[in-house]
């Protein structure tokens, strides 16, 4: 497969969970939607580009690992699972519905492929460290995937783990921030100062990378180097818009909250099928 068709695969990929995400937004009556959105194309980099995983042999103990710390964009990780072959696809018809096997927030061991329980913001890196550590002390090769939004940053959590990780020169860990510039309540450096957020992270030690994170080839290019910087942690900003991919949730914050109705979700559908 040569590159243009790669990119073109990952970029359908991409489409199709976003599709799927809405449409389980709408069935299940969950809201998160425009988080859920923002984050698709880091999914596909990392699950399609750059971790080593088997979803056959989902507890490999070599694999790499993926937490969601921001664990209310669960729906876009259930379907990004679901479309690299993890567990069938009509699991995902069990979203937020009472009995289902896939809640709002991620449970642990709630399908294939979920390490951990996220959602109280802030945890992930510190759960994502630890797993680094711990695979370190077995000798095994595992690298740590940790996707935080950019409201998480608040959470002095996170610069703890920051802290620790650099002490404990953990090369194998990677922190992503998907940096959509909103949060529950408004405009993320409006909330706090989270601005100039990679220089936040080069204060603490890390190796920095800044990209697009709509542009899934840099997003691989950056997360395959991961582990190449000795014994520094890294970090990719990634910016994002959310809502990405429906013309009337883009940059649009009501959608941390609302869910489709019957005419918004044909309306998504429609923009979402390739012409």
């Amino acid at each position: 497969m040569n590159a243009s068709h790669a990119q073109h695969d990952l970029q359908d990929i991409a489409r199709r969970i976003r599709r799927r995400v809405v449409r389980m937004s709408h069935d299940g009556r969950a809201p998160h939607l425009g988080s859920s959105l923002s984050c698709i194309d880091i999914l596909v980099a990392a699950y399609w580009g750059a971790l080593r995983i088997d979803p056959a042999r989902p507890d490999d103990p070599d694999r790499d690992r993926f937490i969601l710390s921001k664990g209310h964009a669960a729906a876009a990780w259930y379907a990004t699972l679901a479309q690299r072959g993890c567990f069938p696809d009509a699991l995902l018809d069990t979203y937020n519905q009472p009995g289902g096997a896939l809640p709002e927030q991620p449970s642990p061991n709630c399908a294939p492929g979920i390490e951990a329980a996220t959602g109280s913001l802030g945890h992930g890196l510190s759960l994502g460290l630890g797993m680094a550590l711990a695979a370190r002390m077995r000798r095994q090769p595992s690298r740590v995937f940790v996707l935080l939004s950019d409201g998480e940053c608040n959470e002095g959590s996170v610069w703890e783990a920051a802290m620790l990780a650099l002490a404990q020169r953990v090369g194998r860990l990677c922190a992503v921030v998907d940096y959509n510039k909103w949060q529950a309540t408004g405009r993320s450096n409006e909330v706090m100062a989270l601005d100039p957020l990679a220089d936040k992270w080069r204060a603490f030690g890390w190796s920095v990378c800044e990209v697009d994170g709509h542009d899934v080839d840099v997003l691989v290019d950056a997360m395959k180097a991961v582990g190449e910087h000795g014994e520094q942690p890294s970090v990719i900003v990634a910016h994002t818009v959310k809502g990405k991919g429906v013309s009337f949730m883009e940059d649009d914050n009501n959608w941390h909250y609302r869910v489709p109705d019957d005419a918004e979700l044909a309306a998504s559908l429609t923009e979402l099928t390739p012409t």
